[in-house]
């Protein structure tokens, strides 16, 4: 029997597509949990919102997630919420415009 492809959310690809464009940071956990270590990086680095924290947990898992005006969030929440984040509906708004000044060019 045929296995199915699972069908990709719109909304999350969007979600990931927007989270592309904001600054990223690798960093590993160490003997910490990852949320503990991606918690005293944003504090000791002075990190502003928004920003994606990639904290690598061992070889094989890296945890991703996002660091907001409200705090800090699963990356994969927000790529499926993204239009309840304030900091990224910049992003969206510039595309807006574009796409509306192109059309009353025409």
């Amino acid at each position: 029997m045929a296995r199915r492809r699972k069908r990709k959310s719109r909304r999350r690809l969007e979600g990931r597509r927007i989270l592309e464009q904001i600054p990223q940071f690798s960093i590993e956990s160490g003997k910490d949990k990852p949320v503990t270590a991606a918690r005293k990086f944003i504090h000791s680095e002075g990190i502003l919102p928004p920003a994606l924290l990639l904290v690598k947990r061992n070889e094989h898992t890296t945890d991703r997630y996002f660091w907001a005006e409200k705090g800090l969030f699963g990356a994969q929440y927000v790529e499926e919420n993204h239009f309840l984040f304030p900091s990224l509906q910049f992003e969206d708004e510039e595309e807006e415009v574009v796409l509306s000044a192109g059309a009353h060019i025409g």
